[in-house]
């Protein structure tokens, strides 16, 4: 008997070693490919409100790119605690206890939104003087305190659709969210426009229209998320009873989960220092280094799609006490990967200043945007590999060397080598880009040599789960 993932019985989470690579190949393409249609939609969204910005000029355009490393940071706390909760929901499916997927599920959600409004005031608050701490110029400075404030407003929505995301990835379903998902950005995409240049008795408010088109999108996803999760589906229903915290649930949640927040927010801010560096450089670096990232995120949706089910069922497969088939879901994940990302950044390699071209139509921006994509874009495929194999670490709840190779990634290396480069070299701009491929070279080598030792498998044991 098969269950909806595609493998094995349902008794055992839908995993048994008796699976040939054909049938991991489509169970991984199942969850993967919903959710790298969502993520290329959404990144496609992404560039066209880069597009609508990028027609009012590079002050405007630069100001979203430099909000969003510090909007990026706060974030990825939700993400770090979604994971932990897809984690244990997938351990509880591979071990065949519903009743454990569903407590967790109700725990993981309370537990993000409790976190997503005292991370919301916190991002608030601080967000003038560190705007003024990354020597944000001064004609992108309002642009980006209006647009920050706003958008910190979203982020109790994004933490709820986080809850639909990862209880229902675990559980082999990634096309519910991702519904979700494009439907809120249908009403962002929607929206854009007439709040950003104004229609009819409705005023242009420019950059800070774009702001509230995401923020109102994201409260229609986190409605819908809602009624997902309260409706019920595979055994997970949200309920106010289940929700009541319980301490030994959100322990292990937070175990889980802080390591993979601390390295994902320590390297978000990492990021944040880096958007100060490149600020020094002026606005048109600014606009390169805004669009570049955009679209570098747009190569990468495959194999953030690919670690995502890597996770579910790596997690399953580890909750069922199956090893060799936990091995055969990485090898198998890892040359997705190839297959999908080496045409993608070969087209990244030759045509990256073309692309930039789309977006700024400044020649400066342009030439630097090229520089970019030429010096980064070798070290995409091997970071890519690593990122699929930390998802098996994810599945595995091995999230701390998640964390120590996500601050090595930006603090061990990015932000020192970025700084050394800019201050005492004359490279300019280059030295960001420099600093960018040594560290995702870097670490993915660490990563490589680390999951060959095989001491994730041994992270959590199943029975305390």
């Amino acid at each position: 008997m098969r269950d909806d993932t595609g493998i094995g019985p349902a008794a055992t989470g839908g995993l048994t070693n008796n699976v040939n690579s054909a049938e991991v190949f489509r169970s991984l393409l199942k969850i993967a490919f919903p959710m790298m249609l969502g993520s290329a939609i959404e990144t496609v969204y992404n560039l066209t409100d880069a597009f609508f910005l990028g027609r009012l000029g590079t002050a405007e355009i630069g100001a979203p790119s430099i909000a969003f490393s510090v909007v990026f940071f706060i974030t990825v706390f939700g993400a770090g605690l979604s994971g932990a909760g897809t984690t244990l929901i997938a351990q509880s499916k591979g071990k065949g206890d519903a009743a454990k997927m569903n407590g967790y599920m109700n725990q993981a959600t309370s537990l993000l939104l409790v976190a997503s409004i005292f991370l919301a005031t916190i991002g608030a608050v601080v967000a003038a003087p560190l705007l003024r701490a990354l020597n944000t110029p001064d004609e992108v400075y309002g642009f980006a305190l209006v647009y920050m404030r706003i958008i910190f407003l979203g982020i109790p929505f994004t933490f709820m659709y986080f809850s639909l995301q990862a209880s229902f990835t675990a559980i082999g379903d990634s096309a519910t969210p991702i519904k979700v998902h494009l439907l809120a950005i249908g009403i962002n995409v929607a929206l854009d426009p007439v709040l950003i240049f104004g229609f009819g008795p409705i005023p242009a408010f420019g950059v800070a229209g774009a702001a509230v088109a995401t923020v109102a999108s994201q409260g229609v996803g986190a409605a819908l998320s809602l009624a997902v999760l309260r409706r019920g589906r595979s055994g997970l229903r949200l309920t106010l009873a289940d929700m009541r915290p319980k301490a030994k649930a959100w322990g292990l949640l937070l175990r889980i989960g802080l390591p993979a927040s601390v390295g994902q927010g320590l390297s978000a801010f990492g990021f944040t220092v880096l958007q100060g560096v490149v600020n020094m450089f002026g606005t048109s670096a600014i606009a390169a280094f805004g669009v570049g990232n955009r679209l570098m995120n747009l190569f990468d949706i495959p194999t953030h799609g690919i670690a995502s089910a890597t996770t579910s069922l790596v997690g399953r497969a580890m909750g069922a006490r199956d090893e060799r088939l936990a091995m055969r879901v990485v090898r198998i994940a890892l040359a997705m990967v190839l297959v999908f990302e080496i045409p993608l950044l070969t087209m990244a390699f030759a045509y990256g200043g073309g692309l930039v071209r789309l977006f700024v139509s400044d020649p400066e921006a342009v030439r630097l945007g090229d520089i970019m994509f030429k010096v980064v874009t070798p070290s995409l495929l091997m970071f890519g590999l690593y990122f699929a194999m930390s998802g098996a670490f994810q599945g595995a709840g091995d999230t701390k060397v998640i964390m120590v190779l996500s601050v090595f990634r930006l603090w061990g290396v990015r932000v020192p080598l970025a700084y050394l480069l800019a201050y005492r070299t004359a490279l300019g701009p280059l030295s960001i880009w420099a600093a960018m491929f040594a560290s995702n070279f870097l670490t993915a080598t660490i990563g490589f040599v680390y999951f060959k030792m095989g001491r994730w498998k041994r992270a959590l044991d199943p029975d305390g789960i």
